[in-house]
């Protein structure tokens, strides 16, 4: 069939998270509390940082980029699907989905960047102690923090460009938002050159970022079990500890989406997949930060004793 002859599709109809009646309002309370706890977190973290000055370190800036990045990209995603639960036409203009598939793309490659930026910093501050300040200088977290959104921009940009050149057959994505995956399956054209550019963009940021955060964190378990001061020791290991779940559950659910076959899961999974990484880890990031590190905690109760004096 000749591309003249495919219908121009403008708009899509999202599938929705499930297509059983009764479980729509539960899900939207359930999601609208996600989305609350994730704003009120990431947006407390970022204001906690700035507001005090012991966390003026390279450590904690990056922090506060992690949870900007993890702000963003969850409110590109959750306002539409909240917005779908209690709505009768889940629809959403062609010209929306591809923003929210570009911004969608630049925030999530800059959360693997960022996270890679936060272990080599983890790596330099526990095995480099001395010369931390020389390495982490704030020249040097400005650059790796422009690197990251410039890697996100220009990664986006690309995959982007290419599902815009996709001719559609169909309009029903059987998803919850404008993903590329999704946006495949319902392409008339051929999308092997797209599958392929994705795969190795998505292959490439992933086993990248990844082994370097393995490398690094293997490097910092080697130090921490030969601190001799059970102080020092105890506090890197918190520190490492809640680098490493933050970490574990980013990669883990991104890797099942976009490093295996599509035959190997089906729809249901993947939706879980992308609901863990696109609504429940920016939830969790600033909890696990604030809940397993003393300094973020004595930082809050100062913060707090302030304003109630």
């Amino acid at each position: 069939m000749a591309a003249e002859n495919y219908s121009t599709v403008t708009e899509f109809i999202l599938g929705g998270l499930t297509n059983r009646p009764e479980l729509q309002l539960p899900l939207f309370f359930l999601f609208l509390g996600i989305s609350m706890v994730t704003m009120v977190g990431n947006l407390g973290m970022i204001m906690l940082i700035c507001l005090n000055s012991q966390l003026h370190t390279p450590m904690y800036y990056f922090l506060s980029n992690l949870s900007f990045v993890d702000m963003c990209y969850s409110s590109i995603i959750t306002p539409k699907m909240l917005a779908n639960f209690v709505s009768e036409k889940n629809s959403i203009s062609y010209v929306g989905c591809m923003s929210q598939l570009y911004f969608f793309l630049v925030f999530i490659v800059a959360e693997c960047y960022t996270l890679t930026v936060m272990a080599y910093d983890c790596y330099v501050a526990i095995c480099s102690p001395l010369l931390y300040n020389i390495i982490m200088s704030d020249r040097i977290c400005s650059l790796l923090v422009a690197a990251v959104y410039i890697i996100g921009l220009i990664g986006s940009m690309i995959e982007t460009g290419l599902v815009l050149k996709l001719s559609y057959c169909e309009s029903l994505i059987s998803h919850y938002f404008c993903g590329i995956l999704p946006l495949m399956k319902l392409s008339c054209s051929s999308t092997y050159d797209i599958e392929l550019t994705v795969f190795f963009l998505a292959g490439f940021d992933i086993i990248l970022t990844g082994s370097t955060v393995l490398v690094s964190y293997a490097f910092i378990l080697f130090n921490i079990l030969h601190i001799r001061s059970t102080e020092g020791r105890s506090k890197a290991f918190s520190t490492f500890s809640s680098h490493l779940a933050t970490v574990g559950m980013f990669y883990g659910s991104t890797a099942f989406m976009y490093l295996k076959p599509s035959t190997v899961s089906s729809l249901a999974q993947e939706k879980v997949a992308s609901v863990f990484y696109t609504t429940v880890i920016p939830m969790l990031n600033p909890l696990i930060y604030s809940l397993r590190n003393k300094d973020v905690k004595d930082a809050m109760q100062k913060t707090l004793r302030r304003k109630l004096s």
